[in-house]
Parts: C-alpha cells; sequence; structure tokens
C-alpha cells in the first residue's frame, strides 16, 4: 500500500521450543526424547513441549492430563524459571549488542531494528548472512540452543517470517515479497487474530489473507468494528509501520562477573575490569550516549558488598578512561580476602562527549557504601517435597535433578548439561544430604557479561 518498498530491516527472533529445550540441554538423558514443561498438578497446562512431543499432538495451552495421554512417555517436568532467565539474559545481551532499538516480547522472543544498529538493510544477502551470523552465536552463548529469525519490512512480515522459519531457520522477505509470503496464509497468522475472529471471518468465507485482502472494507467494519476492521485490512496488506520500542530508556549500562572460584589476586580482578570497561564501552557508543558516573560493586568471600563509585568532571565512552576510574576505586577495596562478585557500571548519561582536559581524579569525592550480608542459606525440600525437573544435590553424589518424587521418596538423576547420562539414584524425600541447586553457571550470562 506504500509506493516504495521499505527495506527489510525489523528481525524478529523467536528461540525454538524454549523451556522444553533448556531442558534438553541441561539433562542429557532427555536430548531427543519428548519432554513437557508445565503444571503437573491435576488442572496443569503445558506451557512448552519439545518438537519430539509435538509429534504426537501435544502443544502449548493443552491440559496436561490430555498431553499425558496423547504422549505417555514423556517427561513432564515443572519449571526451572531461573534457567530460563538465565538463558533469556544472554540472547538479549547479544541483541543489544547488535541494535540499540530491541523490544523483547517475552523471554524467548524479541524484535531488532537493524537499520537502527548502523546496519545496510538494502542488500538482502548481507541480511542473510548477518542472520546466519547471529542464530550461530544464540547457539554458541546459549550452549546448545536454536533460534529461528524472520527479517522483513515490518514487525508483521518479521514475525511470520521467523514462524515461518521454524524449527532453526531463516527467512528474509525482500522488498515487495511481503504479499507473496503472507496472502497464502490462513487468516489465524496473523498477529491479534484469535479464534472467536477467526469464527466470525469464516461467516463472510473468509479463510486465508488472500481471502481478506479480497474483502469489502466496508463490510469487514461491519462485521467487527470499525477500529478492527480498518487494523485487519492494513495487515492484510503488509501495513504495518509499528516502530521497535525499547521498554524504558536505559539509567545505567552494567556489568556483574560471578566467579566460579573467589579471586584473590589483584591482576585477575583487573583483568576483568578491563574486559568488562570494553563491553561497557561498546554499548554506550551503540546507545549513544556517554557516561558521567563510574562505579564498582565487588562482594567479598564474607558476603560484604562494597559499592564506591565517582562522577568525572566530563563524560566518557572510552574503555580507557572507564578502566582508569575504576581501578582507582578498586584500590581502596582490600580484595585479598576474596572476590566472589565484581561489577563495573556506569550512569549520568550525556549525548554530549565532554572529554576532560587532565584526567587528574585523585581529589574527586567517591561515594562509598557497604552492606554485609548474611551467607545463602541453604535450602532444604525435607518438609515441602521436590518438584519434578529441579535441581538438586546429593552431599555425596554431586549435581542432579528431580526425576520423580512421591510416597516419602524422591528420585534423582545425577547429570548435568557438562556430563553424559547420568545414573538414577532414589532417596527418603527428608534425607539430610539433599538440598535445592541453582542452576549451573554459564559463560555469557549477563552476570558474567553484558548486562543492563
Amino acid at each position: 500500500m506504500t509506493d516504495k518498498p521499505k527495506p527489510a530491516h525489523i528481525m524478529h527472533l523467536d528461540m525454538d521450543a524454549f523451556f522444553a529445550a533448556v531442558e534438553q540441554r541441561d539433562k542429557p538423558s532427555l536430548r531427543g526424547k519428548a519432554v513437557m514443561v508445565g503444571g503437573v498438578g491435576g488442572r496443569g497446562v503445558v506451557s512448552t513441549a519439545s518438537y519430539e512431543a509435538r509429534v504426537f499432538g501435544v502443544h502449548s495451552a493443552m491440559s496436561m492430563a490430555q498431553a499425558r495421554r496423547r504422549a505417555p512417555h514423556a517427561a513432564v517436568l515443572s519449571g526451572r524459571f531461573d534457567a530460563y532467565r538465565q538463558s533469556s539474559r544472554i540472547v538479549m545481551a547479544l541483541l543489544a549488542e547488535l541494535s540499540p532499538l530491541v523490544e523483547p516480547m517475552s523471554l524467548d522472543e524479541a524484535y531488532v531494528d537493524l537499520a537502527a544498529g548502523g546496519f545496510d538493510c538494502s542488500s538482502v544477502e548481507a541480511i542473510d548472512a548477518l542472520v546466519t551470523r547471529v542464530r550461530g552465536e544464540v547457539t554458541r552463548r546459549t550452549e546448545g540452543l536454536n533460534a529461528s529469525v524472520g527479517v522483513g519490512s515490518s514487525k508483521l512480515i518479521a514475525k511470520i517470517g521467523s514462524e515461518a522459519a521454524k524449527p532453526n531457520g531463516q527467512l528474509i522477505v525482500p522488498p515487495g515479497g511481503e504479499l507473496d509470503l503472507i496472502s497464502p496464509l490462513p487468516v489465524r497468522a496473523v498477529p491479534g487474530i484469535g479464534p472467536a475472529t477467526v469464527e466470525r471471518l469464516a461467516l463472510l468465507n473468509i479463510k486465508t489473507v488472500g481471502d481478506l485482502q479480497a474483502a469489502s472494507l466496508r463490510e469487514l467494519v461491519h462485521e467487527l468494528g470499525d477500529s478492527i476492521g480498518h487494523g485487519l485490512y492494513r495487515l492484510a496488506y503488509a501495513d504495518d509501520d509499528r516502530p521497535v520500542q525499547v521498554e524504558r530508556d536505559a539509567k545505567s549500562i552494567s556489568v556483574e562477573d560471578t566467579f566460579a572460584e573467589d579471586l584473590t589476586q589483584r591482576a585477575d580482578i583487573e583483568a576483568q575490569l578491563d574486559a568488562d570497561a570494553a563491553t561497557i564501552a561498546k554499548r554506550l557508543t551503540k546507545s549513544g550516549v556517554f557516561a558521567r558516573t563510574i562505579s564498582i560493586k565487588v562482594r567479598l568471600a564474607d558476603f560484604s558488598t562494597h559499592t564506591r563509585s565517582r562522577t568525572i568532571e566530563g563524560a566518557t565512552d572510552r574503555a580507557e578512561r572507564l578502566a582508569s576510574v575504576a581501578r582507582q576505586l578498586l584500590a581502596g577495596v582490600d580484595v585479598a580476602r576474596g572476590v566472589r562478585l565484581f561489577g563495573l557500571g556506569t550512569s549520568g548519561f550525556t549525548t554530549a562527549a565532554q572529554e576532560e582536559l587532565f584526567f587528574d581524579d585523585d581529589d574527586a569525592p567517591v561515594t562509598e557504601e557497604v552492606q554485609r550480608e548474611a551467607a545463602p542459606r541453604v535450602i532444604s525440600r525435607r518438609a515441602e517435597g521436590w518438584r519434578p525437573g529441579e535441581d538438586i544435590r546429593h552431599g555425596v553424589f554431586g549435581r542432579g535433578w528431580v526425576w520423580g518424587s512421591g510416597h516419602g521418596r524422591v528420585t534423582v538423576r545425577f547429570e548435568s548439561r557438562v556430563t553424559g547420562v547420568g545414573r538414577v539414584r532414589t532417596f527418603r524425600v527428608d534425607d539430610p544430604e539433599l538440598t535445592h541447586e541453582h542452576p549451573l553457571p554459564m559463560a555469557w550470562d549477563p552476570p558474567a557479561r553484558p548486562a543492563e
């Protein structure tokens, strides 16, 4: 409906069977098997089904009881949202490296304006190559998860493109090719058209997007109302001008690094500091802002947290400057006791660079805060039992996951994503050696790499 086709510049990335895929990645014995994640009670529903489970007709929003009947041998897991959020952070941080305009729609999908990231969107081949690299990087950083991607001239086309590319594929819709993509599709493929609208359109003999294009606008408005009628008519012709919108303006850009073992050598901490400064500098440049306030956060082995910040005279987006100030701040913290977590942050943004003539900050005031926390309490599930699929640790046998629980017993498979298929053992549900475990750390998790 526009004279000049818009370039394919909006990307929609959707993780494939996200919750189930995370479980299969983290549980070697479930790889290639039917997995259903959702409510395990009598009224539970399926949140996500693996592609192996979908072969049996299982789908999201289906009652778990019905899903169990269709796939009686599938693994049924209650879900681990800490693990899902962990992988989601990794994916969203990667997308933030591409463009300052990223609009997350849920844990497992987001829109990205590639043009806002400085990419040349006039070449379909170049965008296709970029998407191939992005999908490969998603798999690498998440240690095995896959994403499907669509790129088009609008959110509508990008979303439909990613759906058409599933699983583990990509589709770049060239300018002018939008109607060829959507016309044969059923009307339910248009985002926002639910079952009730599909039924009402069927009464008008409108079953495909092509039928919708051929329909009378007056008839649509009469049947569906002015707003919905006009909206669907526009979408039927791929006329979608919704922009990619960031949820909110960033008030800070920061990095937090949680270490598997406490660091006691200042040189090791400073090496991480340098890497974090480079990451933040890149994100400042992407966002087109300069920072005036630099801060560090240091959590020591005794769980005391030291936060120190300094506001410089000008504003910068240079990694060297960020690292220099952070080093001065770190000098005021005794790290000999061991550092569990180190964070570097920036705030006080301005859109104009105000580099100082001299970098003499020794007399600049430092804001400091110290918080003392108790060591994390080890959570035991002796009283309330264990949920299928959750992470667990045994004092003798190590890390595993709950295979099943009931009648005063809990069965554990001792494995993780970094092991092979593990052995199964059964314990009393109140075994004092059993404690709740957190998801394994991941190298690219934003607390260990870039994060807002």
